[in-house]
């Protein structure tokens, strides 16, 4: 169990701040007259004792309140650029900025969860007991912004209002991080006090770059303590690692949803899409899935896309599970982003009068941004993050170095994107949520598309993700588990995680037809492991919109599909219409190759996840029960069959 402000508050005890009249002393002598005036605004006066005990930690030459007024907003950009943080580009709008060849990513080795004693976490969390974090914020973060500005902002993760949405503030000396934060998420200055009342509690965020040198990312850390809430962020300026509002404040959400929200909210690492389907119905979509394994673009195959990355979750009053997207924008990976699978994005990116900030692409010399896999031509010369590069420009090793990073993002408002939800994406109700999804990059094992038989067997598919390492993490390699694409941001134990997503699917306060159907989706199976004298994938990109769009209709009870041991599959006949309308031919022998079933595959993967589980504590009992059903399940069939079973056996 997790007891929120456990142990002693490491901001506080730095910082030295105890009371909201001592805040009031330090906010009075570090604030000039124009930033008192804007700050006299927020009365709660935890929030003030944080800013002030951030300020008093920190040293900052002077304090920058952001209000998100059209003014404040201005005053960062221009800061950013005054700084050397971020470059205009050619197009109105568009800035570059370049982190460290060391801080391209997911600083994963140098990421802590602050614990107290005694506190169990999930096994594939990074810790640190509360003594040795304090004595590392010490060390290194007293008088880290000496001769900076500290600029502090107040935002809330989802609409302002919502059910699962929670406040926080974002402090950094870094206006590449408040510019982002300005695109990313929903300025609350004005409603943030009653935000507070409303939620009950709200996320601090402590971030300083220090000076910025590569000698400096050694010592870099990202610090999230559980008990107060709060994360501190070091020498380095890549968002995944300084912008903590995003998947810092995550794995708070993460705990807060497992432990003081049991049965009633979820907090978890997907996209919300919708489908417009028959007669105009729109579906709305939920899906896992990790970094670097087509989230983003599942999300924005949609006609009503909400977000690409993040969401919360709950049962309404209706018994309807709605979900909210505590981002306002997208920090996507614009690697492989083109005109072919991407339209409505790159009509942002090479439009015009959206706002942009790049970060780690290519620069040509027309001030124009670059990256691998864009559909288009590439320039011979220009300047990324490591400096002057051209075509054929090798490393020490004579390795080919590519234009862009794999991790190269691009920052932007959400709602510019033609297909946005803007008016669902802002009501603070929720989109209805109709199918839960989880896929990863799985090359020889899952078909396309099944859908669980049960809620357990639902969870189940989430708890069984697997997928390669990305680029989105710094220091991992190779295939590993990924549990709900969630794993890296379970602050707990995987067993209190597991239990609180039966318990949710599980719920009473479903209604009938409120309760969403779950279904995995595979994008990466290949030819070369289903007896096919192919090559690559045995699918394009586009076919998500097959996959989403026979979602739409088994959820809706359109059609009917194939029972299997490891789910639901789809009808040829169901299939071949929903290719035609995306100008596609789909022979019945690609069918058989997509959906037959490899018994040998599944049973290995059963017996690896169940392996893995049982290093875990308290694992609850449903997933070895589901486990062992669908291993006898499968190998009844393979007796039968043999061990690959061809679809029309099952039909």
């Amino acid at each position: 169990m997790l007891e929120l402000k456990k142990g002693a508050d490491i901001l506080e005890v730095i910082g030295g701040i105890t009371t909201a009249d001592a805040a009031k002393a330090i906010l009075a002598e570090n604030l000039d007259a124009t930033n008192q005036e804007k700050l006299a605004k927020i009365k709660n006066p935890e929030a003030l004792i944080k800013v002030a005990n951030a300020i008093s930690m920190c040293s900052p030459a002077s304090v920058f309140v952001n209000t998100g007024s059209a003014d404040d907003q201005q005053w960062i950009r221009e800061y950013s650029l005054e700084k050397g943080e971020e470059k205009k580009l050619a197009k109105d709008g568009h800035t570059i900025h370049f982190d460290l060849p060391q801080d391209q990513a997911r600083l994963v080795n140098q990421t802590f969860y602050i614990i107290n004693e005694g506190e169990q976490m999930s096994s594939l969390a990074k810790s640190l007991l509360r003594d040795e974090a304090m004595h590392y914020v010490r060390e290194y973060m007293r008088g880290v912004m000496a001769g900076k500005v500290m600029m502090v902002g107040f935002y809330s993760r989802g609409p302002v209002g919502a059910e699962a949405a929670i406040p926080a503030i974002e402090i950094s000396s870094s206006g590449y991080v408040l510019h982002s934060a300005e695109l990313l998420y929903r300025n609350c200055f004005s409603d943030f006090d009653n935000e507070v009342e409303r939620a009950g509690l709200f996320y601090t965020n402590v971030h300083a770059e220090g000076n910025n040198t590569p000698e400096d990312v050694p010592n870099a850390r990202i610090l999230m303590d559980r008990s107060w809430q709060t994360t501190f962020s070091t020498f380095c300026t890549y968002a995944g690692n300084t912008l903590l509002l995003k998947k810092g404040n995550h794995r708070f959400s993460v705990d807060y949803a497992t432990y003081y929200k049991l049965g009633e909210q979820i907090s978890e690492h997907m996209f919300i899409t919708g489908m417009t389907g028959p007669n105009g119905r729109k579906t709305f979509f939920a899906g896992a899935a990790p970094s670097g394994c087509g989230k983003t673009t599942t999300a924005m195959v949609g006609t009503d896309f909400v977000g690409d990355d993040l969401a919360q979750m709950w049962i309404a009053d209706d018994g309807t599970l709605r979900a909210i997207n505590p981002e306002k924008g997208i920090f996507g990976i614009v690697e492989d982003v083109n005109r072919e699978g991407d339209p409505y994005l790159m009509d942002c990116l090479r439009g015009d009068d959206t706002e942009v900030i790049w970060s780690n692409v290519l620069i040509d010399d027309k001030g124009v941004p670059h990256w691998v896999g864009n559909g288009e031509q590439a320039p011979e010369r220009g300047t990324n993050f490591q400096g002057e590069w051209w075509a054929g420009k090798t490393d020490a090793d004579g390795k080919a170095i590519p234009m862009s990073h794999k991790n190269s993002r691009c920052t932007l408002l959400a709602s510019a994107i033609a297909n946005h939800a803007t008016e669902v994406a802002e009501d603070p109700a929720g989109a209805p949520i109709k199918v839960i999804t989880y896929s990863g990059r799985d090359a020889d094992t899952m078909p396309p598309v099944w859908v669980a038989k049960s809620m357990d067997e639902g969870v189940i598919i989430g708890a069984s993700i697997v997928s390669q390492a990305t680029a989105t993490e710094i220091g991992t390699t190779g295939v590993r588990r990924q549990p709900w694409a969630n794993a890296p941001f379970i602050p707990g134990s995987l067993s209190d995680y597991m239990k609180a997503q039966f318990t949710f699917f599980n719920s009473r306060k479903f209604s009938d037809a409120g309760r969403p159907i779950m279904a995995g989706l595979n994008y990466f199976l290949t030819h070369a492991n289903r007896g096919s004298s192919g090559k690559g994938l045995l699918g394009e990109k586009k076919d998500v919109r097959v996959w989403l769009g026979w979602l739409d209709l088994y959820a809706h009870g359109d059609v009917e599909a194939i029972e299997t041991p490891i789910g639901m599959l789809p009808k040829y006949e169901d299939l071949k219409p929903l290719f035609t309308a995306i100008d596609k031919d789909y022979p019945k022998s690609l069918y058989d190759l997509q959906f037959a079933i490899y018994t040998d595959n599944i049973i290995k993967r059963i017996e690896l996840q169940t392996e893995a589980y049982s290093h875990e504590t308290d694992i609850p009992v449903e997933l070895y029960n589901v486990y062992r059903h669908q291993k006898e399940a499968l190998l009844a069939l393979k007796e039968q069959f043999g061990p690959v079973i061809a679809i029309d056996d099952l039909s």
